[in-house]
């Protein structure tokens, strides 16, 4: 189906439009939500979310880009929302605990639900680590970094994804590069002692 006349059937409401739509991205956006988000019912409930968003801004979907790069940047958006919040209540609780409140909780933790469903399991701790690291870069970084080397995004998209130039794409996913590096090295310096 063409897109301009699929995404005129999403905007008349059409229950074969969004069946379609979700067979067509379902699983793209969990990949996207799961790779910001490795733990699998958070990313199904974010997917869910992004479908919500989806179904409810379609009508204002100007047309700029590809349905699936609109897509994809709510996917995104979505995801480090859920991150922002995940780390706002952490922050909570952290002064609570110096309140002297509450129990202190593992800032770590969340990752320990490590569930990428490309992951060998023999490979989850490693894995887990990366995401880690990943999770310690700045945002700009870790968006560009998520979208490019785990979703396996190409920069054009990833350009059309976040609105940056390419050269910008460029920059940031060498420094987060670069970032991951040091990261990385210290913690397997620190691990062996």
């Amino acid at each position: 189906m063409e897109e301009k006349s699929f995404i005129k059937d999403l905007r008349a409401g059409k229950q074969t439009a969004y069946s379609q739509l979700l067979d067509d991205y379902q699983q793209k956006v969990f990949g996207t939500c799961i790779s910001f988000v490795p733990n699998r019912e958070d990313a199904e409930d974010i997917a869910q979310e992004v479908f919500l968003e989806v179904f409810k801004s379609i009508s204002s979907f100007k047309g700029d880009s590809k349905l699936s790069t609109w897509i994809y940047r709510i996917a995104t958006n979505k995801s480090l929302e859920f991150i922002r919040k995940k780390n706002t209540k952490k922050r909570f609780a952290f002064m609570q605990t110096i309140m002297g409140n509450e129990i202190p909780i593992d800032k770590t933790s969340y990752f320990t639900e490590f569930d990428h469903p490309g992951i060998l399991l023999e490979n989850k701790e490693k894995s887990a680590t990366i995401f880690k690291a990943i999770h310690t870069l700045p945002e700009n970084q870790r968006v560009i970094f998520t979208l490019a080397k785990i979703d396996g995004k190409s920069y054009q998209e990833i350009v059309e994804i976040t609105g940056k130039s390419l050269s910008s794409v460029e920059s940031i996913l060498f420094r987060a590069k670069k970032g991951l590096q040091v990261k990385l090295e210290n913690f397997y310096k620190n691990d062996k002692s």
